[in-house]
């Protein structure tokens, strides 16, 4: 039997600064449903690869394809899949929560959206303070606020970008939940992290970015952190921690 077309593609892809080149030939096919971790030193690019996949910057040669739809030539057609989340949350401080949502239901051109951002606040656990303005929101509030806003127009496709970034533990564990709810409900998840650990916990699939390239490329079923973390220090040279 055939495998299915892959929902995320690049070939040859690659993405230079003048005379830097960050990312050198990559190849990259990921299934529909997969949640992959995207692992690598400072430098290595991997948040230059996801806004490369988010049509946030061209490349320099090669292809990107998402759900068929290719990059950047197509790139109206592929935001309308894909909802992203950084360190940044991108908000309104001066508007609520629910004027938050309402602002890029608007954007997507939703219809009747209301519904749609009630039951996002209750599923981000944020119902009781959908009228209160963002700038009283804690870190992780934020963090779950930008989830909702990255789910609002149901897209295929969810990029994380280094979201653990300033969370406590607490905040943590309600976004580990929050991932593990998102891929069973059919999201397809980019996420690089630092955090190897939680990178095998979480994830289906482990790859490490390498001098512009992934060396490493893995299911994470079976794999350990400390598998995962003398994997990534042979690879890299960067000890976990340092």
């Amino acid at each position: 039997m055939n495998e299915a077309p892959a929902l995320i593609e690049t070939r040859a892809l690659v993405k230079a600064y003048d005379l830097l080149v960050v990312l050198r030939k990559l190849d990259l096919h990921i299934q529909r449903g997969e949640f992959v971790a995207l692992l690598g030193p400072n430098g290595s690019g991997k948040s230059t690869l996801l806004k490369l996949l988010s049509g946030l910057t061209h490349p320099t040669s090669g292809t990107i394809l998402i759900g068929g739809w290719e990059l950047p030539g197509e790139a109206a057609a592929v935001r309308s899949q894909i909802g992203m989340v950084s360190h940044k949350t991108l908000l309104y401080e001066n508007l609520t929560a629910r004027e938050n949502l309402q602002f890029f239901a608007r954007l997507y051109n939703l219809a009747n959206s209301n519904e749609r951002i009630d039951a996002l606040l209750k599923q981000v656990g944020l119902s009781k303070r959908g009228d209160s303005l963002v700038r009283t929101f804690s870190r992780g509030m934020q963090q779950r606020l930008s989830i909702a806003r990255a789910l609002l127009h149901a897209p295929d496709v969810l990029f994380f970008d280094e979201p653990y970034t300033g969370l406590d533990p607490d905040a943590a564990t309600t976004l580990d939940d929050l991932l593990i709810q998102a891929q069973r409900d059919g999201h397809t998840i980019i996420m690089t992290t630092h955090e190897l650990e939680r990178a095998a916990r979480l994830a289906s699939r482990v790859l490490i970015l390498s001098r512009g390239t992934v060396g490493y490329d893995a299911p994470a079923s079976n794999l350990t952190a400390s598998q995962l973390a003398a994997a990534y220090a042979d690879l890299t040279h960067v000890a976990v921690g340092s």
